[in-house]
């Protein structure tokens, strides 16, 4: 007669080769074992949907103030630079070349060429239809702007234009700067 040391062993063996056979089964259709599913599979809560953990009870959260989205720096915001501190502080990220160049130019025709013109004299086609000409780009006063300073105007627009921080990237922005300075050349 067994004792009951001798029958505790025997079950666990009993189950663990139960276990180990049901691990190497070569059936797709059988089901592994899952340990603790609640962990493995979590209950999703949809971005627009109520959460009872968060205090405002919405899932999808402001990001922390400050919070910057990887790959991008932040802009200055409205009102803590001026066109003409721009011109002082801001400073061109990326160097000349003819491939900046060549995108600066593929941007300007795509977003500037509207209003200023393929040349920039500032008789673009809208300027045809009513709209107030801009300023030639040629002109010794846009010439002797400072980068910065163009590069602020561009960003936060001036007179009748409007701001192209949200349709030009940033590097994109400084690309087309480096096509204006060898406009007229």
């Amino acid at each position: 007669m067994m004792d009951m040391k001798s029958i505790i062993k025997l079950g666990i063996v009993v189950v663990l080769l139960f276990g180990l056979q049901k691990c190497f089964t070569n059936d797709p259709r059988e089901l592994n074992v899952e340990f603790i599913p609640e962990m493995v599979h979590s209950v999703a809560y949809d971005a627009f949907a109520e959460n009872p953990n968060y205090p405002n009870g919405q899932t999808l959260q402001m990001p922390v103030k400050g919070t910057v989205a990887r790959g991008f720096l932040p802009e200055y915001s409205d009102g803590e630079l001026t066109e003409e501190l721009a011109g002082n502080m801001l400073k061109s990220p990326i160097e000349n070349s003819d491939k900046h160049i060549a995108r600066g130019e593929w941007v300007y025709r795509n977003y500037c060429q509207v209003c200023h013109g393929m040349t920039g004299l500032g008789d673009g086609p809208v300027t045809k239809r009513g709209v107030p000409p801009p300023p030639s780009l040629l002109l010794d006063k846009v010439k002797n702007m400072k980068d910065g300073q163009l590069y602020f105007i561009i960003s936060n627009g001036k007179g009748n234009m409007a701001s192209y921080r949200s349709q030009v990237q940033r590097e994109d922005r400084w690309k087309v700067i480096q096509y204006l300075r060898t406009m007229g050349n």
